[in-house]
C-alpha cells in the first residue's frame, strides 16, 4: 500500500535536509530526519527507511567531494568510529531513545555556547585552540555510536572537525567519506533486526528521487555562500537542533 499522506508531508523534508547536509552544509542537519519522521512512525522504523536513502546520497557527496578529503583526519576518525557502530550495535537499543537524545542536544547546546563565548572573549576565531589525537578519537567513538540508531552522528563528529577549520570543502568532503563508510557499516544490522520489510522498502523507493537533487543543492549551496557565513550556518543548525532534541525530551 502506498504511505499516507501524512507520512509523507514528514518523510520528504527530512530527505532532503539529510540531502542537504550531505551535500556539505553539516552534519548537524542530518539530525533532524529521525526526529522529525518519528512524529508517524517508530524512530526505528524512521532510522531503516533513511538508512539505504542517507547511502545513496553519501554516494553522490563523496564522488562530488571526491578531491577534497582530509586524509590525515580521516586515519584519526575511521576505525573509532566504526568501533562506536560496534557498541550501537551492541547496546543502543538498551537506553531509552529520550536519553540519546537528551544527550546529544546537550552536547549540542554545549559546544555551541563554549563556542560562541570564546569567539567574544577573544575576538577572533584565529586563537582559538583545535582538539588533538585523543578527542578525535572520542569524539568519533560517540559519532559511530550516536549514528547507528538515530543517524545523529554529525554533532559529535562536528565538536571535533568544526573547530580544525578546515577549507569548507575539504570538511564537506571529509565528512561524506566518514558517514558514508559508517552507514555502510550499519547495513547488516539494520537487516538482522528485520527493518527492510517491504512496507518500508517501498517508502525508501518513492524518496529516492530527492536524494540527488537534494545533495546537488546542497553542494551548490556550499559554493555559494562565503566561508563565514557558512559556519555561521553550521553553528546555528546545531544549536537549534539539539535545542529541538532537548525540548522533545522535556515537553
Amino acid at each position: 500500500m502506498l504511505p499516507e499522506f501524512s507520512i509523507l508531508a514528514v518523510a520528504i523534508p527530512a530527505v532532503v535536509i539529510n540531502g542537504l547536509g550531505k551535500g556539505g552544509l553539516g552534519g548537524a542537519l542530518g539530525m533532524i530526519g529521525v526526529p522529525l519522521m518519528s512524529l508517524v512512525m517508530s524512530p526505528l522504523q524512521a532510522a531503516a527507511i533513511l538508512l539505504p536513502l542517507l547511502l545513496v546520497m553519501d554516494g553522490f557527496a563523496i564522488w562530488g567531494w571526491r578531491h577534497s578529503v582530509h586524509w590525515k583526519t580521516m586515519r584519526i576518525i575511521m576505525v573509532p568510529g566504526l568501533m562506536g557502530v560496534v557498541l550501537g550495535v551492541l547496546i543502543f537499543y538498551r537506553l531509552p531513545d529520550s536519553a540519546i537524545r537528551l544527550m546529544i542536544g546537550i552536547i549540542a547546546v554545549l559546544f555551541c555556547l563554549h563556542h560562541w563565548l570564546n569567539h567574544l572573549i577573544q575576538g577572533s576565531l584565529k586563537h582559538s585552540s583545535k582538539p588533538g589525537f585523543i578527542a578525535g578519537i572520542f569524539w568519533a567513538t560517540v559519532s559511530g555510536f550516536t549514528s547507528f540508531g538515530l543517524h545523529a552522528g554529525g554533532p559529535p563528529m562536528s565538536i571535533y572537525l568544526l573547530p580544525q577549520k578546515l577549507d569548507k570543502k575539504v570538511l564537506a568532503g571529509t565528512t561524506a567519506v566518514f558517514f558514508g563508510i559508517i552507514n555502510v557499516a550499519k547495513l547488516s544490522a539494520y537487516g538482522q533486526m528485520g527493518q527492510f520489510t517491504v512496507d518500508n522498502l517501498l517508502l525508501t523507493l518513492i524518496l529516492l528521487p530527492f536524494c540527488p537533487l537534494s545533495v546537488r543543492l546542497g553542494m551548490k549551496l556550499v559554493n555559494t555562500l562565503p566561508e563565514k557565513t557558512f559556519y555561521q550556518c553550521l553553528y546555528l543548525g546545531l544549536f537549534i537542533t539539539g535545542m529541538k532534541l532537548i525540548m522533545d525530551v522535556m515537553v
